[in-house]
């Protein structure tokens, strides 16, 4: 298999954490988001997927997969006993709330096509930009530290291992830190990442160490 990635990309980065997770081998097409206008946009790459987004992955039979969450449940679904949702009913929904609030709410107006948008088109300035991103953060993170508080036991979100919430929630504190958010008012979230990234599957996945970061 090969995964088309960009380092700093946080979809990318959840499934990078999953395949590490599963202990997958796969092979990393590196494909940058800024370099000469953003190789995404190339012929070559939307050919594979027409959005021009990461994370893709392309199956050993050539198929495509697209969208971090889908191919994350591929992975699931086809190494291992499946661990990423819980077979409890209530736990599953939980961990699917905890999930789409970062992939489907905090994350679609705050990355870098959204960011590049506002600068280009309607010349919005660097601080200005920050203080966006920093709201629609705060909103998610202010929601999903209550419901972390009544569930989490300050290891993982839900449970003793690692779930889709947990793969998605470390991806998106990487990304508050790089805009220095203050992440003292969630303590149970921070409590979460510091765990995790104790993990080697969660370390390795890291932006910082992977063979593109600059």
């Amino acid at each position: 298999m090969k995964l088309y990635t960009y380092w700093r990309s946080s979809a990318a980065y959840r499934v990078r954490i999953a395949l590490n997770l599963k202990n997958v081998t796969c092979d990393f097409e590196y494909i940058h988001l800024v370099k000469d206008g953003g190789e995404h946009k190339k012929s070559s790459y939307t050919s594979k997927n027409p959005q021009g987004l990461v994370p893709t992955l392309e199956l050993d039979d050539g198929q495509i997969l697209r969208q971090s969450l889908a191919i994350i449940d591929y992975i699931d679904q086809n190494f291992g006993p499946s661990q990423f949702l819980s077979e409890d009913p209530l736990t599953r929904a939980h961990i699917q709330a905890v999930a789409q609030i970062i992939a489907c709410d905090i994350h679609p107006v705050n990355n870098l096509r959204i960011l590049q948008y506002l600068s280009h088109e309607f010349n919005v300035e660097d601080d200005e930009k920050a203080q966006w991103y920093t709201h629609w953060v705060h909103q998610g993170f202010d929601a999903i530290e209550a419901m972390l508080a009544q569930k989490s036991n300050g290891k993982f979100c839900f449970g003793n291992q690692t779930s889709l919430a947990d793969i998605c929630l470390i991806p998106q504190v990487y990304n508050a830190k790089r805009f220095h958010m203050d992440m003292d008012r969630y303590p149970v979230i921070s409590s979460i990442n510091d765990h995790c990234m104790t993990l080697n599957a969660f370390y390795k996945a890291s932006p910082e160490v992977q063979k593109d970061a600059i």
